[in-house]
């Protein structure tokens, strides 16, 4: 008994400042500070931020971002550019390029010789969209989804301008931007995650991803991307170990949850508890995972919108059905990675089989959702890190090109969620190099899907080391020309 008493009687630094921060005075303290706190006035509800709720309705309430990873090139997608045919090998002029950074593989040239695209375009849709022939199912749905021409960014390199996408940030060490949603608006379903990741490889010269990109961050652990494998298991660890009934693990954990509670009221470590959701988590989504990520039981008709990769695990078909499956039951936020995408040479090859790899699926997600009454709620986003360059990196051979990388301007595209359907948004000069009309900087990109999802981007904060942190940084406009 003594021993008991004196448990509930300790008390550390932490522990006595964080209960002292509860006091009416912390109450009276933020009135003064934030005199809308308590004024219920319209301004108050649109700007106090609650974790776990929108801020104000939202247009979206799940994102599924199919990240191109490693830059496919604009000039062989979505942005048209007949001159660059007409002017083939003639050099790019100094006053287009304005001395612009260049990268190290590049730098060294003596010359750089313009190059128009292998392929040729085609205008499709009511706003008669320019799309490369490289892309025949995205064409038929153009008219449902936005296509950017007109994002930049500062990053030349990959893994900067990667993490900048993902993170809000090119330094590592922030939380990714499905962190910051499930934060801000938490799970639509306690059977699953709300931030899951699926990666998938293709053909082509591939760049590297890493648990960085979809790390809580400074944010509670709970908030972290759960990376789903191609294997046997589809979570790792996530099963009992052999000999243990579901009565003796519910026993477990628990006993383990009493545990850590003791340690919670010792130290007061947010993280105990934190700890605590994730083994609970885990538990629940033995039953859930295994019947999602079945994608056996598909209807013939799905089978073949997909293609027949769909039913081959870790391809980006089966990715993509999967990421309709999680979507459906309620995970917020899916995140698919698709390597290959790094052509610096042999580009006309390399990227035909990248898109054959991406295409089909791609268009079958938004027909699928849209047919299942999904697209109006879920936002999906197509793009990479970068763009590529319009001259030809190293020597040129007929048929035969590469291009470096370029973040002055590239192509995405967004589709559902509140955005704008068959809308071309933003223009590039005849030569593909610069933005002429309606720029949009990653931090833009970021302030408008947020946006999308009921959060102000500039409410939307975390206080680390002393400062308030949010994905857009201190920058970031809603793009509200692209919203629906």
């Amino acid at each position: 008994m003594k021993e008991f008493l004196e448990h509930g009687l300790n008390m550390n630094r932490r522990r006595f400042l964080s209960r002292l921060s509860l006091g009416l005075g912390s109450v009276a303290l933020g009135s003064l500070l934030i005199p809308d706190l308590f004024g219920g006035g319209s301004d108050a509800a649109e700007s106090a931020f609650i974790p776990g709720m929108p801020q104000f309705a939202p247009k979206a309430k799940r994102v599924i971002y199919l990240f191109q990873n490693g830059a496919p090139s604009q000039l062989e997608s979505f942005d048209y550019k007949p001159r660059l045919r007409e002017m083939l090998g003639q050099e790019l002029p100094a006053s287009v390029r304005m001395g612009q950074r260049l990268t190290g593989m590049s730098s060294g040239q003596a010359s750089f010789p313009l190059v128009g695209s292998f392929y040729d375009f085609k205008q499709y849709g009511a706003a008669g969209a320019w799309v490369s022939d490289l892309f025949p199912h995205t064409a038929k749905v153009v008219d449902d989804i936005c296509i950017i021409r007109s994002m930049f960014t500062e990053a030349i390199n990959h893994d900067p301008a990667l993490t900048f996408f993902q993170t809000g940030a090119q330094q590592g060490n922030r939380p990714s931007m499905g962190a910051w949603l499930s934060y801000g608006l938490g799970s639509e379903n306690k059977n699953l995650p709300a931030f899951c990741v699926l990666l998938s490889r293709g053909k082509g010269n591939g760049q590297g991803v890493y648990s960085k990109l979809w790390s809580n961050g400074f944010l509670p652990s709970i908030h972290q991307g759960v990376q789903f494998s191609s294997g046997e298991n589809p979570v790792l660890y996530l099963n009992d170990p052999g000999g243990m009934s579901k009565t003796d693990r519910r026993k477990m954990l628990d006993k383990l949850a009493e545990m850590n509670q003791l340690s919670y009221q010792e130290f007061g470590d947010p993280e105990i508890n934190t700890r605590i959701q994730q083994y609970e988590m885990a538990y629940r989504m033995q039953t859930a995972v295994p019947e999602i990520t079945d994608l056996s039981k598909e209807p013939d008709n799905i089978i073949r919108l997909y293609g027949p990769d769909c039913l081959v695990p870790g391809t980006y078909a089966a990715n993509c059905l999967l990421a309709r499956k999680l979507s459906e039951n309620g995970v917020r936020f899916v995140q698919l990675y698709h390597q290959g995408w790094d052509q610096h040479g042999n580009l006309p090859q390399e990227m035909a089989g990248q898109a054959r790899d991406v295409d089909q699926a791609s268009a079958a997600l938004i027909t699928d959702l849209k047919q299942r009454g999904l697209l109006d709620e879920t936002l999906v986003i197509w793009g990479g890190e970068f763009g590529r360059t319009n001259y030809c990196q190293g020597k040129m051979v007929k048929d035969n090109y590469g291009r470096d990388h370029h973040p002055r301007c590239f192509s995405v595209w967004m589709a559902g969620g509140g955005v704008k359907p068959g809308l071309v948004y933003g223009e590039t000069d005849e030569l593909g190099y610069n933005i002429t009309r309606n720029p949009v900087h990653v931090h833009d990109f970021h302030a408008t899907i947020l946006h999308l999802m009921g959060l102000n981007h500039e409410q939307l904060t975390y206080k680390h080391l002393g400062r308030r942190y949010r994905l857009t940084d201190v920058a970031g406009t809603v793009v509200k020309d692209i919203l629906a």
